[in-house]
């Protein structure tokens, strides 16, 4: 794991455990890299993390302010300025929305008896993290998941599309646990999105990958003109 996500799984903590409690501000960035001993190149992606995550929100001037995980406008239309902007979040989404839900078709032409457990096993990951509200562990759970269908369809060049663009995509998959009360509708997703390739049913995959990304879009505040 990067020093950036190890980082950012200590300030969940922190925030989730109360030491830095809703409406509070963080330290400042050097003092909290210092504390947490990394660069301020590392801490600034942790922090742009859960920003996206919806745990905090930069406040220009002031520092950076620890949310209530709710719906947050801030987070959702860019989290600092190394993040996406919306017009290429909107680009990625469309991109998403072209490649994966046949890369779910192919998953299901030739799942197996041998590749269906990883499905379930990356998938029991995501849920597990949810429980304890570990969206850091969560957002990379739900991006094993979606990079393990493309390695399932069979066709390398979706898994180096899905891979050329981890970072931008890891992002999208972050905006939408912003509002802290719906993030398990993703997972229900998800479960629908595996139910039908285990069952070799290509077409349900696809549209089940389709309404995934479509809902994931939305939760996350981006729009896309869809191909």
């Amino acid at each position: 794991m990067s020093m950036p996500n190890i980082a950012a799984q200590t300030l969940q903590r922190q925030i989730l455990s109360g030491t830095y409690k809703t409406g509070q501000m963080l330290p400042g960035q050097r003092d909290l890299a210092e504390s947490l001993g990394i660069s301020r190149a590392s801490l600034r992606e942790a922090l742009s993390m859960l920003e996206a995550l919806g745990f905090i929100r930069s406040m220009p001037g002031k520092g950076t302010l620890v949310t209530s995980g709710r719906s947050n406008p801030a987070a959702k239309a860019k989290a600092t300025s190394a993040a996406p902007s919306s017009a290429e979040l909107q680009s990625t989404f469309q991109l998403r929305y072209i490649f994966e839900p046949d890369a779910a078709a192919l998953a299901a032409r030739v799942i197996n008896v041998h590749t269906t457990p990883r499905l379930w096993g990356v998938q029991a990951r995501f849920e597990d993290a949810l429980k304890t509200v570990d969206l850091v562990s969560a957002s990379q759970a739900d991006l094993a998941f979606h990079q393990l269908i493309a390695e399932l369809s069979g066709n390398s060049g979706l898994l180096q599309i899905s891979r050329d663009f981890e970072t931008r995509i890891s992002h999208s998959l972050r905006l939408p646990f912003a509002d802290h009360s719906r993030i398990w509708e993703p997972a229900e997703e998800h479960r629908a999105i595996a139910a039908a390739i285990s069952a070799g049913d290509a077409d349900g995959a696809r549209a089940a990958m389709q309404v995934h990304l479509l809902h994931t879009a939305a939760r996350a505040g981006i729009s896309f003109l869809q191909p």
